[in-house]
């Protein structure tokens, strides 16, 4: 009850006090991008049960249901780079976080095809609503392993407290100025996760027991 009074005052607050940003960057994606201005699409979230995740748009148009990494970088548009850039694309979920799909703090939802792709250990980071921010983007977002950010996914779902989510929304704000870790190695954003090897499986199921 703490973390959702929390969630939705902070998220309120953000949302008055970006109103400039969110209204200019709107009409940059309409002038340079055209309709629709916010890029939707269904993920997981609290216990995998999908919503509806808004942003805006930093890529020309394309099958929303379709991903395919290795074109990022011929649909992603200048302003998309900016908007990438600074993480203002992902203001609009802050209505996301006020209709109670998402947390400000919380493991990124990501798409509704990973679902039978995590292990057992992995899935448990639907044990909480996804967030804006998390652990694993603070830690270093697309420029870690799936193996990696999926682990720190699951330590906040086992450590998540108001003081721990404090300490991600400071560091995210550092994190955002100064753009590190918003792209991985090879891609605009963030190679496809294609599954476990069978040892990493058995490793990653076999964690905190």
């Amino acid at each position: 009850m703490i973390k959702r009074g929390f969630d939705i005052v902070v998220a309120a607050i953000v949302l008055v006090v970006t109103l400039p940003v969110t209204a200019a960057a709107a009409l940059l994606v309409r002038l340079t991008m055209g309709a629709p201005v916010l890029f939707r699409q269904r993920r997981p979230g609290l216990r995998g049960v999908p919503f509806e995740l808004v942003k805006f748009r930093t890529m020309s148009v394309g099958d929303p249901n379709v991903v395919d990494p290795s074109q990022d970088h011929v649909r992603m548009t200048a302003v998309g780079r900016v908007l990438r850039r600074f993480s203002i694309d992902e203001l609009p979920q802050l209505l996301n976080v006020l209709r109670g799909d998402m947390s400000l703090v919380g493991p990124r939802p990501l798409l509704m095809e990973y679902l039978p792709l995590y292990s057992t250990e992995q899935a448990r980071r639907h044990d909480t609503r996804p967030g804006i921010t998390g652990w694993s983007q603070v830690m270093g977002r697309n420029s870690l392993t799936w193996q990696d950010k999926l682990r720190l996914d699951v330590w906040y779902v086992d450590h998540r407290s108001l003081a721990l989510d404090l300490r991600i929304l400071m560091l995210t704000v550092s994190r955002v100025f100064s753009g590190s870790g918003v792209s991985a190695a090879d891609h605009v954003s963030v190679s496809k996760f294609t599954g476990n090897s069978p040892a990493e499986s058995g490793a990653t199921t076999g964690m905190n027991r």
